[in-house]
C-alpha cells in the first residue's frame, strides 16, 4: 500500500491526514445526495483519527461551500448546528445520550445540516444505546448523526444496523513517524521510537516525541514490571504505576479545572478570591463533580496507556518465542530475549491474558492497584492468583 502523502486536502479536510480512501468517500456524500445517508459509523483504532474525521465532516456538512468562517467555528466546536460529546467520564451517561437526541430533532439554526458526533460511542451501555435507536432510526431530515468508535463490533447491533460504517487504514509506523516529524521537527529517529512505542498512535506518538519525560517514564515502567519478582514488588511498582498516572492525569487537568472554576465564578458574578454564596453552591458543586469524573477517566485512561505498553512488550516476547523479531520496543531487545529464552510461550500467554483481564476489571470500576498487583504477581509467578 502506498504511503499516505503529508499533503493535505482543501478544507475543512487540511487537518485529516493519511485517510485519502474515507475523505473521498465523505466528500462523495456532501457532493451526491444518494451517496449520503442520516448516520454514519467511523471505526479505526486510537490515534487513528476518528475524531479528526467526524469534525471535517461535520463541517462540510453544516457550512456552505466556500464558507470558511462557517468551517472554523464547526472545527472549533463553537458553530450552533454542531454537538459534540466525548464523555469525560468512565461511561456515556443515559442523561447525555437524551440530551443529544433532544438536541436532534431541533432545525438547523445557520447551516445546512445539524450534526451531532458522538466521540466514545464504544462507552455507552446497552440501555444508553437504546436510547438512541429511535432516534438513529427516524431522524429529521437535516440532521446528521456521527458515531465513533475503535470497531463496530464495540456497538449492538441495534445500532449497527442503523448506521453506515466507514473504517479506517492504519498508518504504518514510517508513516507517522514522518508526519510527526513535520508537525514537531522532532528527530527523525526519537519520532520513528515514539511512533513505533505508541503503535501508530498519532496523538500519543507526538506526545512521546516532544515529552522527553513521558518516554523516560514508559522505559522506567516497563523495566520495573521486569524485575518484579515476587508479592512485595507486585505492590510496589503497582503503586508507582498509579501513582506516575495519577500525577500525569493531575498535569492534564488541573490548568483546565481552575479555569472552569474561574470561568463559572465570574458568571454567576461571584468576586475573585470571594466566598460562594450559598444559593450558586450546587453550580460549582456539579461541575466538581463532573471535574472529579473526568479525572476518573483520565486517570484510568493513563492506566490502560500503560498497559497496552506492557503488552505490546509481552507481545515481543511471544514473537520471539516463535522465531520472529520484529519488535516494538527493539531498545530493549537484550532483556526481552532473555526472558523470551526463560519463559514458555504458555507463561507468556498467561501474561499477556492477565492483562486483558486486568483491563476489563478497570472497565467495571476494579480498583487500580489491587488490580494492577493481582496482574504484576501473574508476572511474576506465571500464575494467576
Amino acid at each position: 500500500m502506498d504511503s499516505p502523502s503529508l499533503d493535505t486536502a482543501p478544507a475543512p479536510w487540511s487537518e485529516v491526514w493519511g485517510q485519502p480512501d474515507a475523505v473521498a468517500t465523505l466528500r462523495e456524500a456532501v457532493d451526491d445526495p444518494s451517496a449520503m445517508t442520516h448516520a454514519w459509523l467511523i471505526t479505526g483504532p486510537p490515534g487513528s483519527g476518528r475524531s479528526t474525521l467526524a469534525h471535517a465532516f461535520a463541517a462540510a456538512l453544516i457550512a456552505e461551500p466556500g464558507d470558511a468562517h462557517a468551517q472554523r467555528q464547526v472545527l472549533a466546536g463553537t458553530h450552533p448546528d454542531l454537538t459534540a460529546l466525548r464523555t469525560e467520564g468512565v461511561i456515556i451517561s443515559i442523561k447525555d445520550a437524551r440530551a443529544l437526541v433532544e438536541r436532534s430533532y431541533f432545525s438547523p439554526s445557520l447551516g445546512r445540516f445539524r450534526v451531532i458526533i458522538m466521540e466514545d460511542a464504544d462507552s455507552m451501555a446497552e440501555r444508553t444505546s437504546n436510547v438512541l435507536l429511535k432516534a438513529l432510526e427516524e431522524p429529521p431530515e437535516r440532521t446528521v448523526w456521527i458515531l465513533c468508535a475503535p470497531s463496530d463490533a464495540d456497538l449492538l447491533p441495534t445500532i449497527r444496523s442503523r448506521v453506515r460504517t466507514l473504517r479506517l487504514r492504519e498508518p504504518d509506523v514510517a508513516d507517522v513517524a514522518r508526519l510527526i516529524s513535520a508537525r514537531t521537527g522532532a528527530d527523525p529517529e526519537i519520532a520513528e521510537r515514539s511512533a513505533r512505542h505508541a503503535q501508530r498512535h498519532i496523538g500519543m506518538a507526538q506526545r512521546l516525541a516532544t515529552d522527553e519525560a513521558a518516554r523516560d517514564r514508559r522505559d522506567r515502567t516497563l523495566r520495573a514490571v521486569l524485575a518484579v519478582r515476587g508479592v512485595g514488588d507486585a505492590v510496589e511498582v503497582a503503586g508507582r504505576i498509579v501513582q506516575a498516572a495519577t500525577e500525569d492525569a493531575t498535569s492534564l487537568t488541573a490548568e483546565r479545572d481552575e479555569a472552569e472554576r474561574a470561568s463559572l465564578l465570574r458568571t454567576l458574578g461571584v468576586p475573585e478570591g470571594g466566598p460562594v454564596p450559598p444559593a450558586v453552591r450546587s453550580q460549582v458543586t456539579a461541575l466538581q463533580d463532573e471535574q472529579k469524573r473526568r479525572a476518573t477517566r483520565s486517570l484510568r485512561d493513563g492506566i490502560d496507556r500503560v498497559l497496552t505498553d506492557l503488552e505490546s512488550m509481552f507481545r515481543d516476547v511471544v514473537m520471539l518465542q516463535f522465531g520472529r523479531d520484529d519488535l516494538i520496543n527493539r531498545e530493549m531487545d537484550a532483556d526481552l530475549r532473555h526472558l523470551a529464552g526463560t519463559w514458555s510461550p504458555e507463561r507468556s500467554l498467561v501474561v499477556l491474558d492477565a492483562i486483558g483481564r486486568t483491563r476489563e476489571n478497570l472497565e467495571m470500576n476494579a480498583a487500580p492497584a489491587l488490580a494492577l498487583e493481582s496482574m504484576l504477581i501473574t508476572v511474576a509467578s506465571g500464575r494467576t492468583p
